[in-house]
């Protein structure tokens, strides 16, 4: 709890409320929030919900109804922001298969980009998969969306849900997982990531550090983590070059063994003389 101010404000009477804010146009999620277990969590201002749908609509979302939207979505932005000692960045999770996720937050982000110059962007999102999902339009929204990411945010955590769907089959042995599942695992990555800012260690960081000294080494605790079996994301490293690697070590533990045994893992080798290297000899 010493870091809680983090990611929560404390109010007078002493309850800790998230800074968050909630966005869609559909009011059926808005009564899921307020009607579950942690409907007393939220603050309600901060919910941002329209009466209908977009019909997974890109363009819909992104030209008209959340641009009506926008205005009042980020000054309930800036008043987040206005409460905050010392604003790092903003966090944003969505999925990039609805039309109203991608388009609204791509929207989004741009407007915020423009106001926060010198902010970290940092972004959590969903790539869907025609395995999992049977809308149709869902490979357009993705398309639209991927090029204002590039432009716009700064961090990008990836999130494959045929990967996670192979995740619970091949690893975990599940038949018949659900989104509930999927968000499980979605949770425990972000917590990790975010472990830095809501920790104190013995090498302090914040986004603008992980934005900028990426660690390019192995993890000597799970090796695996570059086995294309556990990766969030559908793809095989084994067929590309690495820019670089970031590791989160938790727990306690030694720096100079940390150091030890990530080169008796991953010994530093130069590219130009060994073919067989993952890593990009970059200037």
């Amino acid at each position: 709890m010493e870091l809680i101010n983090v990611y929560f404000n404390k109010s007078i009477c002493g309850k800790c409320v998230p800074c968050d804010i909630l966005i869609d146009h559909e009011s059926g999620t808005m009564d899921s929030v307020q009607l579950g277990p942690f409907e007393q969590l939220f603050r309600f201002n901060n919910f941002i919900f329209g009466q209908t749908g977009a019909g997974n609509n890109w363009a819909k979302v992104h030209y008209t109804k959340g641009a009506e939207q926008n205005d009042f979505i980020l000054d309930v932005e800036r008043k987040e922001a206005e409460g905050c000692d010392c604003l790092q960045g903003l966090q944003i999770c969505h999925s990039l298969d609805r039309g109203t996720r991608t388009g609204t937050r791509t929207l989004l982000i741009a407007k915020v980009r423009e106001e926060c110059l010198n902010r970290i962007i940092c972004m959590f999102y969903v790539v869907p998969s025609l395995k999992v999902s049977d809308t149709v339009v869902l490979l357009y929204n993705l398309t639209l969306s991927v090029h204002q990411l590039l432009e716009n945010a700064d961090e990008v955590m990836h999130f494959d849900n045929e990967a996670l769907y192979d995740i619970y089959f091949r690893n975990l042995k599940l038949t018949t997982p659900t989104n509930g599942d999927s968000n499980h695992i979605m949770l425990i990555v972000m917590s990790y990531i975010t472990c830095f800012v809501r920790f104190t260690g013995q090498l302090n960081a914040d986004l603008c550090q992980l934005n900028v000294n990426l660690v390019q080494f192995l993890n000597f605790h799970s090796p695996r983590m570059f086995d294309a079996k556990n990766m969030i994301a559908a793809s095989d490293p084994g067929h590309g070059r690495y820019l670089t690697e970031h590791t989160i070590y938790i727990g306690h533990m030694s720096t100079k063994e940390i150091y030890e045994q990530m080169l008796n893992v991953h010994p530093p080798t130069d590219s130009k003389k060994n073919k067989n290297s993952q890593i990009l000899q970059t200037i």
